[in-house]
């Protein structure tokens, strides 16, 4: 209903409609955002200029890969031979550029065989899930959907 009857009108009814060539703008930078924040962990946060969950996704991503490639965690590669490998493989693959660090740190291969290798494969599949959950955080941001 509209205000002229003398009910209130809700913020949606206020709100003029954007144009279609401003959404596709914000749209485009809000992908650009979101793969920037993927590739390097934080950037997306960083380009929005939220400077304190830049550093926080970089840091955590970096040190959880560190550590995971430190215990000689399992690195996925994308000939898997089930649904967990594949699964694994995108998990690793979340980490952006850190995946390629990760796999220059595995120079004796993982050793799964052992507790601190099976944990750092959690460690790894960790800080893929977490960069994706940043640059899609970074995402809905650049699209005005959340502060």
């Amino acid at each position: 209903m509209s205000g002229d009857e003398g009910l209130p009108v809700s913020p949606a009814e206020e709100a003029s409609p954007v144009p279609p060539a401003q959404e596709a703008r914000r749209e485009a930078i809000a992908f650009v955002v979101a793969a920037a924040s993927w590739l390097v962990p934080g950037l997306g946060h960083a380009l929005l200029k939220m400077w304190g969950r830049a550093v926080i996704c970089f840091l955590t991503v970096g040190v959880l890969v560190w550590v995971g490639a430190g215990m000689r965690g399992n690195l996925f590669n994308s000939r898997g031979n089930d649904a967990f490998d594949s699964l694994g493989y995108l998990a690793d693959l979340g980490t952006g550029g850190f995946y390629w660090v990760a796999k220059g740190l595995e120079t004796n291969g993982p050793d799964v065989s052992r507790a601190d290798g099976d944990y750092g494969t959690r460690f790894l599949a960790t800080a893929g899930v977490f960069n994706l959950l940043a640059a899609l955080h970074a995402y809905e941001v650049a699209r005005g959907r959340k502060v």
